[in-house]
């Protein structure tokens, strides 16, 4: 079976959106990247760290998902990473009310030997440090490595963030960051001048808006699924990573062709994130809705015309 190697936070959330909020509950980058990927036919591995707070049951939910957790640091007597968040009505913007780094502050990543030849690494939104430490440990060049980012990184550590995006293959960020990353409102002018930074491919996410995908001179967009209800968007970027990463771990195929399959599947499984809090709908998700409203894609994509 083919490796994915995942880097990213699993974390703590409280959540509140016009719908309800939450206690604390299962989150992090990393978690939603490795729930998503769990839906292809591949070994996944997270690197991350947690607290002796974090409960056995959270860690048993992933094994149960066969991915691999021996890259997950517990820190005895630590406290687990918490973030906690207000949506305002359109759910596309939100208010941090609270960011607790604890052990995540001091966390040195140790890839697990056995996946130091993953194929595919998806480098999770972290200090861009972390994610440089992660490619100097891996034995074997992977095929392909995406890295995840946030405007944060920009404000705080953009020249560590240029020298890891030296070394990636896919960046994927929203459309106010690639604006901010690249300094052009436009979104191709964006791709274009954020291609000349590293990344051969550019995956530019719009939310509700869907996604565009950029190399070269080529661009491809998929729609985002239009639902009756959004219930919690939190996630749902890692989510669309997780799907992207996986179906290009699993097919082996690293082209502009296959890439355009893998954004769909990425969107196709975020649209499932976003109808519950936090994780409860990727952990009862099943294969077959998978496969059913990826044919609702199709046919929301699909049409003749005559040229």
């Amino acid at each position: 079976m083919n490796k994915l190697l995942i880097v990213g936070t699993v974390a703590f959330d409280a959540i509140e959106t016009p719908f309800g909020k939450t206690d604390k509950i299962l989150g992090g980058a990393g978690t939603y990247i490795g729930l998503s990927a769990s839906f292809f036919n591949l070994q996944s591995a997270i690197v991350s760290v947690v607290g002796d707070d974090f409960p056995q049951e959270y860690l048993d939910l992933l094994t149960a998902r066969n991915i691999d957790i021996s890259g997950l640091e517990v820190v005895k007597g630590g406290k687990t990473f918490f973030w906690s968040g207000l949506y305002h009505n359109d759910l596309n913007s939100r208010d941090t009310l609270a960011t607790e780094l604890n052990v995540l502050a001091d966390f040195q990543p140790k890839v697990p030997q056995n996946f130091k030849d993953a194929e595919v690494v998806m480098l999770g939104n972290l200090h861009p440090l972390v994610q440089s430490s992660v490619l100097d440990q891996m034995e074997v060049k992977p095929k392909l490595v995406v890295l995840d980012t946030m405007n944060f990184w920009m404000n705080c550590a953009l020249p560590e963030l240029l020298d890891v995006m030296k070394r990636i293959d896919v960046i994927t960020i929203n459309d106010e960051e690639a604006r901010q990353l690249s300094g052009e409102y436009s979104l191709v002018k964006a791709a274009a001048k954020i291609h000349t930074m590293g990344p051969k491919y550019i995956v530019i996410k719009k939310g509700e808006h869907g996604a565009l995908l950029f190399h070269n001179e080529n661009v491809f967009f998929a729609p985002a699924l239009p639902l009756e209800e959004v219930f919690d968007p939190t996630g749902a970027g890692d989510t669309f990573a997780g799907g992207f990463t996986g179906f290009i771990a699993q097919s082996e195929n690293v082209s502009f062709e296959n890439m355009k399959n893998a954004v769909i599947y990425g969107s196709n499984l975020a649209s499932f994130c976003v109808e519950k809090f936090g994780t409860e709908r990727m952990l009862a998700l099943d294969k077959n809705e998978v496969v059913s409203r990826l044919q609702q894609f199709k046919s929301l994509t699909q049409f003749d015309i005559e040229l």
